[in-house]
């Protein structure tokens, strides 16, 4: 269903939890104190500020398409350059759309009541990686076990099956954010588990198209690579999905929906296996 009434979760038993008004001991469904990761998300945002409107510039589009959007049941599908730049452009986003502002993260006065109700889906080894990386895990990280790739090499193994449920119960609290492609990689295949994502869920999709951050910062999106770089966050209307849809019509409207086609040039210069 497109709309699910979020259940309030707190650390307060029923009914006392009613009288928290201000929702200071309000949690999320896995637990986390909603105070702590607004502080989490505030500090991360002001020490990371900097870096997208003065050391580098960013242009943001379409935030008109999230002004309206229910508090939860709302996927963001993107296409990935770093490991936590991307992310933490859209948590600022999606903190200025909370306070009104419309394409711009200018002045950064949003920072000082966050939105907490939002999460992000992250590979388990990268969130276990340096304390910077646990960090950025208190502030809605997804963490999922990736069947298809681990340090840096691919592999096979198990499917995570935990994901899909950890995803669910994020999506009837709050907004989640998803890469797709499940790696940095450009023009990667898009995973066949968005699609069932979206199909046993039916949540609202926003497809998300960034631009910019790869030639701006490292892999990991900590550390600078190339000063004044423009960046680009384009949101793009709702992605109209029907229930009669197939997984693999699903997964290609989404490849398409995140411009992850492969231009025909480099489709000719690898050929047609790739190479």
């Amino acid at each position: 269903m497109r709309y699910v009434k979020p259940t309030r979760y707190s650390y307060l038993p029923k009914p006392l939890d009613r009288l928290d008004i201000i929702g200071l001991f309000e949690c999320d469904p896995f637990g986390n104190w909603l105070l702590f990761k607004r502080i989490i998300i505030s500090i991360v945002g002001w020490f990371t500020y900097f870096r997208y409107t003065t050391v580098n510039r960013i242009t943001i589009e379409g935030t008109e398409h999230l002004e309206n959007l229910p508090i939860n049941n709302v996927l963001f599908l993107s296409n990935h350059q770093t490991y936590f730049a991307d992310v933490i452009a859209f948590y600022h986003i999606f903190c200025a759309v909370k306070w009104g502002f419309k394409d711009t993260m200018l002045p950064p006065m949003y920072l000082f009541a966050p939105r907490a109700r939002q999460y992000y889906v992250a590979a388990s080894e990268t969130m276990q990686k340096g304390i910077l990386a646990k960090v950025f895990a208190l502030g809605g990280a997804l963490t999922v076990e990736r069947s298809w790739r681990a340090d840096g090499r691919d592999v096979k193994r198990t499917v995570d099956t935990s994901a899909g449920d950890k995803v669910r119960t994020a999506l009837e609290h709050g907004w989640v954010i998803s890469f797709p492609q499940g790696t940095t990689k450009p023009y990667a295949p898009v995973r066949k588990g968005t699609g069932y994502l979206i199909k046993e869920n039916d949540p609202i999709v926003i497809p998300v198209v960034i631009n910019g951050f790869r030639r701006a910062f490292d892999k990991k999106g900590l550390r600078f690579k190339k000063r004044n770089t423009q960046l680009s966050v384009r949101f793009k209307a709702p992605l109209v999905v029907s229930p009669e849809e197939s997984v693999d019509e699903i997964v290609e409207k989404v490849r398409r929906a995140i411009e992850q086609d492969i231009p025909e040039q480099m489709d000719w210069v690898q050929g047609p296996g790739g190479q």
